[in-house]
């Protein structure tokens, strides 16, 4: 019997439990999640996810993953740049996520391949794509070193894997941004989203998720190389970038 437990949230679970309670919070959401990604952000995911864009440099031709892809802001600005000739597979582990996106991408009148799996166990070839990102969704991954590791085998050699998370504001703005992701954030999920605890999850899962250092030394551990990281917004959000050489 596996009694490993691991976090949701600030509360320990069972880990076969997580993947299941994650699920719960964007099937709760989905529908609110981009009015509520504006709203918490003041519209500054769309200059992350921008930023992320630019610095992945998708030409054409290129395959390219999206994991965790949800509403697919990235899978449509990825599409545009790989072309006809590209190929851009958005995937999420949550079916009600995917939904969203998928609905998306075909009111854009763009047809992209799009599949329900687990970043633990990616069901793509050895060495398929040029790049591979996960945005905000490495946090909620059960076995996160699993994850990077099943992204960076799916890359082929001399790919590149962008994971855009929140991380580790700068320390004198902690004891403010924790009055706002503990007071106000729960505040705007039971307005907007009608849902207080799944936004009380999302702020104790950004406590939880590994800091920018940590998690560089985790994509060198997975057997990246030439790795980094830019800080945006003072910390609160932080783009990692390696390379499979």
């Amino acid at each position: 019997m596996n009694d490993k437990t691991t976090h949701f949230g600030f509360e320990q679970v069972a880990e076969s439990e997580k993947a299941g309670r994650v699920r719960g919070v964007f099937s709760s959401v989905a529908q609110k999640y981009d009015v509520m990604n504006d709203l918490m952000s003041a519209g500054m995911h769309r200059v992350w996810k921008a930023f992320t864009i630019e610095l992945a440099n998708v030409r054409p031709g290129e395959r390219v993953l999206d994991v965790a892809g949800g509403t697919a802001d990235l899978s449509l600005a990825f599409a545009k740049r790989a072309g006809k000739s590209g190929q851009v597979w958005l995937t999420d582990i949550n079916y009600a996520m995917l939904d969203v996106g998928r609905d998306r991408t075909l009111d854009k009148g763009l047809l992209l391949p799009v599949a329900q799996c687990d970043a633990e166990k990616l069901p793509f070839p050895d060495n398929h794509f040029d790049l591979v990102t996960v945005a905000f969704g490495l946090r909620n991954m059960t076995h996160k070193d699993m994850a990077l590791a099943e992204m960076r085998r799916v890359l082929k050699p001399g790919g590149r894997l962008l994971v855009l998370e929140f991380s580790q504001i700068w320390k004198p703005l902690a004891k403010a941004y924790d009055v706002y992701s503990f007071k106000v954030l729960p505040w705007l999920g039971k307005k907007i989203a009608n849902d207080a605890a799944s936004y009380q999850y999302l702020a104790e899962s950004i406590r939880m998720h590994p800091n920018q250092p940590t998690l560089a030394g985790m994509l060198t551990a997975a057997g990246l190389k030439r790795v980094e990281y830019f800080n945006l917004a003072a910390g609160a959000v932080a783009l990692h970038r390696g390379y499979k050489l």
